[in-house]
C-alpha cells in the first residue's frame, strides 16, 4: 500500500493540537510538522508551528476571528496547505486520514472509522464527557464536510481501559439502572497510558504482556493507571474524567454529597448548557470552578511549586496547601495500586506536563512512597532536563528487583497515528 498524510487531531478544551505523519501501512509513522492554537479561552487565541523539528512560528496572536476549535482547526489547515515548504499537503485532497481523539468511547475497545452510525452514537454520549466529546466532535464534523476523501477515525480515551476487571468497574448501585444508562468505571488517558506501556516495555527490554506498572498521566487534568501484563487494571477516573485525582479546575473525587451543600442550585442545568448539550450546575462547579484554580487562583502548577518552594512568597502556605494536597492524593493511588498489583510492581512512571517537567513534584512523591522500595536519584532528578522518551530519574544502583522510576514524554498523537497505520479497514 502506498504512504498516507494523516493528522492527529488532539481537541482540548482551550486548544486544538494537529499533527502531521508521512505514514506507511504497518510502519512507524514518521512526523513531518505539528501546528497548535491555544488560548481559545482566553483570546487572543496564538499559533504555534513546527515543521521538521523547526519552530517555522512561535506564539502567533490569531488575526482572525477564532470562536472555537472548529474555526481553530480550519486555521491549522489552512496553516499546513498554504506552506510551500511542506509539499506533502498541497491541497486538502493530499490528506488521506485523519484520527480523532475522542475523550468518551463508551464500551468502544479499539479505534473506528466514523460512518454516520458511530457518529450519531458519539453524541449520543456527550453527557457522559460534555466538556469534551462536543469540542472533538464538532471537528469531526466539519472534517467529513471539508475532507470528503480522507478517512475519519476516533481514537478514545476510554478504549486502553477496557480490560480493568468487572469487580474494580462495577458501581455498587442498581444493577438494572447501572446498565440501562451505562453508569460504571470507563477511565480516560488512555491513548497516553497505551503509549507509555509500549515505551516502557521497549526500555526495559520486555514484552508488554510481561509488564507491569504504575503510571501517572499528571497535567491541567490528571489520573493514576494501574497496569498489570500491558493491559489496564484500574484507573482513578470514572464515568467521566471528574472522579480520581484533582486537576486545574477539577475537583478530583470529593464525597458525592459535598456539592449539595455546596450552593443551593446544583441540580438546575447551566446556564453553559444548549439544546444538545446538558451539562448541570454541579458539573460545571467541580469540572470547571474547583482544583487548584479555586484553591490559589492559578491553573499555571509552576506557579504552584516555586511558591511552595519559597517561604519569602507572600502566597507560601496555600501554594503549600495545594502542592502538598496533589502529592497525598497522588500517593493514595500509588498505595492502593501497588497492594492490587501484589508489590509486582516494575516501575512508577510520570509522565504529562506536570509528571515530565516537575523535579520536586517526582521527588516529593517518591519521597513519601519510599516504603514501598522506591528511591529518586536526586541528582539525575533535578540536574538532567528530560531528553529521551523514557528516561530514568530512579537510583539503579544496589537491589535490581527494586522497582524503577522513569518519565515517560508520552505522545498522544503518535499513538493514534501509529494506530491508523496498523489497522488495514483505515487504508
Amino acid at each position: 500500500m502506498k504512504k498516507k498524510i494523516v493528522l492527529s487531531v488532539n481537541a482540548g478544551s482551550s486548544s486544538v493540537k494537529v499533527s502531521v505523519y508521512d505514514v506507511e501501512f504497518e510502519q512507524a509513522p514518521v512526523q513531518i510538522a505539528e501546528a497548535q492554537i491555544s488560548g481559545l479561552t482566553s483570546p487572543p487565541a496564538s499559533l504555534k508551528y513546527v515543521r521538521d523539528g523547526e519552530t517555522v512560528i512561535k506564539g502567533k496572536e490569531v488575526d482572525e476571528k477564532v470562536e472555537g476549535q472548529r474555526d481553530a482547526f480550519s486555521l491549522l489547515l489552512e496553516t499546513l496547505i498554504d506552506d510551500e515548504d511542506l509539499p506533502q499537503i498541497k491541497s486538502k485532497e493530499d490528506v488521506g486520514i485523519v484520527c480523532h481523539r475522542i475523550v468518551h468511547g463508551g464500551d468502544y475497545t479499539k479505534p473506528q472509522l466514523i460512518s454516520n452510525e458511530t457518529y450519531h452514537h458519539l453524541e449520543d454520549l456527550n453527557d457522559l464527557a460534555p466538556l469534551h466529546n462536543a469540542n472533538s466532535l464538532g471537528i469531526v464534523k466539519l472534517c467529513i464536510r471539508d475532507l470528503p476523501t480522507a478517512n475519519n477515525v476516533a481514537c478514545f480515551d476510554s478504549q486502553f481501559h477496557s480490560s480493568i476487571p468487572e469487580h474494580i468497574r462495577t458501581y455498587p448501585i442498581n444493577r438494572d439502572i447501572a446498565q440501562s444508562n451505562h453508569l460504571r468505571k470507563y477511565g480516560f488517558h488512555g491513548i497516553s497510558y497505551a503509549f507509555i506501556t509500549r515505551s516502557t516495555a521497549e526500555f526495559l527490554g520486555k514484552r508488554p504482556e510481561e509488564l507491569n506498572l504504575i503510571a501517572l498521566h499528571l497535567g491541567s487534568g490528571a489520573s493514576a493507571c494501574a497496569i498489570k501484563a500491558g493491559k489496564s487494571w484500574d484507573t482513578s477516573m470514572g464515568l467521566t474524567p471528574l472522579a480520581g485525582l484533582p486537576g486545574a479546575t477539577r475537583s478530583g473525587s470529593v464525597d458525592p454529597s459535598l456539592v449539595f451543600h455546596y450552593a443551593s442550585d446544583v441540580g438546575k442545568l447551566s446556564p453553559a448548557s444548549t439544546k444538545d448539550l446538558h451539562i448541570s450546575r454541579a458539573e460545571e462547579i467541580l469540572n470547571k470552578e474547583s482544583g487548584w484554580k479555586a484553591l490559589t487562583g492559578t491553573t499555571d502548577f509552576g506557579k504552584i511549586t516555586s511558591a511552595a518552594f519559597s517561604t519569602d512568597s507572600s502566597d507560601h502556605a496555600v501554594m503549600k496547601l495545594a502542592f502538598d494536597l496533589f502529592v497525598d492524593r497522588i500517593c493514595g493511588f500509588i498505595g492502593s495500586y501497588y497492594v492490587s498489583l501484589r508489590g509486582q510492581v516494575d516501575a512508577l512512571v510520570f509522565a504529562g506536563g506536570i509528571g515530565e517537567k516537575s523535579s520536586q513534584l517526582r521527588a516529593a512523591v517518591v519521597n513519601q512512597i519510599s516504603c514501598l522500595g522506591f528511591e529518586i536519584d536526586e541528582e539525575v532528578n533535578s540536574n538532567n532536563e528530560i531528553k529521551d522518551v523514557v528516561q530514568e530519574v530512579g537510583k539503579t544502583t544496589g537491589e535490581r528487583d527494586k522497582p524503577r522510576v522513569l518519565v515517560c514524554q508520552t505522545d498522544e498523537q503518535f499513538e493514534m497515528a501509529r494506530a491508523c497505520a496498523e489497522d488495514a479497514e483505515f487504508w
